[in-house]
């Protein structure tokens, strides 16, 4: 079992930055694939960013150059910096822990909010 908590979300005006940390409990973070999704409303979720245990990261193209992901294996945390925020980065941000193919645990979610 594993326990996700994601924090950093609020109110920010277009251009601004922001990082979410997504703090996770137990064991062998290390060997966890991290990932963050975005839930805007009237949305489907959208995989946002993914960094593997072998720390490769992948981008959705909406971010790519903007958003960065990376993780602190000693502090069991994934982060999501996020600059050049744009009003359609609005969203609720998600992260997962990926064990395998058939198990995974998703965080509570916060809001971010990009103002024009």
């Amino acid at each position: 079992q594993v326990q996700l908590v994601e924090s950093g979300g609020g109110l920010v005006q277009a251009g601004g930055s922001l990082r979410l940390s997504c703090a996770a409990s137990g064991d062998n973070f290390s060997l966890i694939d991290m990932r963050w999704y975005r839930q805007a409303p009237g949305k489907q979720r959208e995989l946002v960013a993914t960094i593997t245990k072998g720390d490769s990261t992948n981008y959705a193209d909406s971010v790519k150059g903007r958003f960065t992901i990376s993780r602190d294996n000693a502090k069991n945390t994934a982060y999501l910096q996020m600059n050049s925020l744009k009003p359609e980065d609005t969203a609720v941000y998600y992260c997962r822990a990926v064990i395998n193919v058939l198990t995974s645990y998703w965080g509570q979610g916060t809001q971010v909010t990009v103002a024009s």
